[in-house]
């Protein structure tokens, strides 16, 4: 028998990186009261994770439930970057309607986009809230028209894209129909939530069923799995079978059981259709996987992702320096491959693969910032290892053969000055033009470029608009492959020796290029110090001491006129990464290094392949 479950709301809050989810969340966690009267909080409450709070994005998605006019509300806050798609697209499973955040200022934007075609797809009742109307050149009007064209082109039906609109300033609390009136707090909002997304429909005679979305894992319980109960009831206690994908039963018993409740879980006895759960119990489990009384016979449909279009290789570190700043065990090849498996149990949009060799790796994700949280989240649990130049996943058409690469959509905000010089730096990557606009003195671009052209291209482009441009993209499609793409422009500087680098050697070496240390670094042969002023590698002595005689030099003079070290973060690192360079990745440490560390052997190797390419 299938009815619906009236005291309970199951949302998501979607939108394009920093439009204001997180924000918002906090805004309508205070005002139904999650918090005691005079306590001090802290911003954007939800971004637990360290990462979250320092970059200021949405890495992983997050539940809270909020208790409103005697209803309960699940929310789900959701990332807004496009290499993090795969958290949104599962999570969409367990909700019912959507928040869709817009600035009111910027517009939809790329990965609006991708959010709203996934919740569009399954169904969902879409709220538009067109948030910070309170800034500057606000133009709410032409948002909300872009808006709609943009349901129409995703496919909206007639009633999807006849969507209820709210005006909101989040980080004030504050919402309502119209732009000029907003009330002084969310209460516009919750209501409409109420009144606009429909109730879950469940079926109450059926087994106890539900689709893991999310995994967690606790200490003292273990692992965590959450989602949305389908059918039935689940009860402490209860008999439980676990089906996979590819419908293995696993008998289990449902030793904890929680629902969400304010910002924590709440154990319960019992918890019926509609419900979003937490449960505990089995040692190993999957998201997809299905969680259901034992009489269920068939799995419920598994969660299905966009596949990756970048991989990088990781691998055990073989740096003359490896084990010496990690923690000790965890650089092993076994530790290694564990973590980078597990880590795919809950991150549905990444692959891993074993390598040609027991120490080697291939991990493919949605893009570099996908990989690169992964590769940070890693050395800061205190794992030691080395990752290779990132690279596209390429596809052969399975019609003609011809093989295809992974395409972008990019969307560029620059001063209108600025206009030329991005135009050349995207032409010489492939990329072709599909629309371009000007308003108040600045530019706004649209682009196809395939992705390999996008590696390491933001340090580029923040470089020629001095930080002051955006750039936006998201997966467009595959494409047949467009043709040669320039490396990068400069050369690495390359110890040629082991040893501690010195003030004095590289005082007379600095018109060669920029370092990335500074005097007193340990450094060893084969290690990458600095970028060249020229396109090809230049190896260096940047330990060399000054031979003793009986003048004594002030620390001062050895010092003077030597310019600071460029400080590169992991990002940089790996768009600055070269295809013959390798990242040593240690908690305490990023170091650059040639694959081939000896200097004569790298030298005849570099020969020895320009003259197979040039023969």
């Amino acid at each position: 028998m299938t009815q619906t479950r009236a005291d309970i709301r199951n949302i998501a809050i979607i939108a394009h990186v920093d439009h204001g989810k997180t924000t918002l969340v906090d805004g309508m966690l205070r005002q139904t009261h999650v918090f005691r009267a005079g306590s001090v909080l802290e911003d954007r409450v939800l971004d637990s994770n360290a990462l979250e709070r320092e970059r200021g994005i949405t890495i992983l998605a997050k539940n809270t439930a909020v208790s409103y006019q005697d209803m309960k509300i699940n929310i789900v806050d959701t990332p807004g970057h496009a290499d993090f798609g795969g958290e949104v697209e599962r999570v969409l499973n367990m909700v019912d309607g959507a928040l869709l955040l817009i600035d009111a200022v910027e517009g939809p934007m790329p990965q609006t986009r991708f959010v709203l075609r996934k919740a569009l797809g399954l169904g969902l009742r879409v709220i538009v809230v067109i948030n910070k109307v309170d800034r500057a050149n606000a133009r709410t009007e032409y948002v909300l028209n872009s808006t709609f064209d943009l349901f129409i082109e995703l496919g909206a039906n007639d009633m999807q894209a006849d969507f209820p609109v709210i005006y909101a300033i989040g980080i004030q609390g504050r919402a309502g129909h119209t732009p000029e009136a907003l009330s002084e707090d969310l209460t516009p909002l919750f209501d409409t939530i109420v009144n606009e997304v429909p109730p879950p429909t469940i079926e109450t005679e059926s087994p106890a069923k539900m689709l893991v979305t999310t995994l967690e894992y606790d200490n003292y319980k273990g692992q965590i799995a959450v989602g949305r109960v389908i059918s039935g009831k689940f009860r402490r206690g209860m008999p439980l079978v676990r089906i996979t994908e590819n419908n293995t039963r696993v008998p289990g018993k449902l030793d904890y059981l929680f629902t969400f409740h304010n910002l924590a879980k709440q154990e319960v006895e019992e918890a019926g259709a509609g419900d979003i759960i937490a449960i505990a119990g089995y040692d190993s489990v999957e998201i997809s996987d299905t969680i259901a009384h034992p009489d269920v016979t068939e799995g419920l449909p598994g969660i299905r992702v966009e596949a990756p279009t970048v991989r990088m290789g990781f691998a055990v570190n073989t740096s003359p320096f490896a084990g010496k700043e990690g923690k000790p065990g965890w650089g092993t090849s076994r530790r290694l491959r564990q973590r980078l498996y597990d880590e795919i149990r809950s991150n549905v949009a990444l692959r891993v693969e074993d390598g040609d060799s027991p120490d080697r790796f291939v991990v493919s994700g949605r893009g570099e910032l996908h990989l690169g949280i992964l590769i940070e989240t890693m050395r800061r649990e205190g794992y030691e290892f080395e990752v290779s130049k990132p690279e596209v996943i390429y596809r052969k058409d399975e019609d003609t053969g011809e093989t295809l690469e992974p395409v972008e959509h990019v969307y560029i905000e620059i001063a209108d000055e600025m206009v030329g010089t991005i135009v050349e730096l995207l032409g010489e990557r492939r990329g072709t033009m599909a629309n371009m606009s000007s308003q108040n003195g600045t530019t706004y671009i649209e682009y196809y470029v395939p992705t390999r052209g996008l590696l390491g291209f933001r340090s580029h482009f923040m470089r020629a608009t001095s930080g002051m441009g955006q750039i936006h993209s998201l997966f467009h499609g595959y494409e047949p492959v467009a043709g040669e793409i320039p490396e990068r422009r400069f050369g690495s500087l390359v110890a040629m020796e082991t040893g501690t680098s010195t003030a004095y050697a590289m005082v007379n070496l600095q018109q060669r290029g920029t370092f990335f240390v500074d005097p007193g670094a340990d450094v060893y042969e084969g290690m990458v110090v600095g970028e060249n002023i020229r396109a090809e590698d230049l190896p260096l002595n940047v330990v060399k001491t000054k031979h003793l005689t009986n003048f004594r030099a002030k620390p001062s003079e050895v010092v003077s006129g030597l310019s600071p070290a460029r400080q590169l973060s992991l990002d940089d690192y790996i768009e600055f990464m070269a295809g013959d360079e390798l990242l040593e990745v240690t908690p305490q440490t990023l170091r650059l290094r040639k694959r081939i560390l000896e200097t004569d052997i790298r030298i005849r190797e570099d020969k020895r392949r320009r003259q197979l390419v040039s023969g």
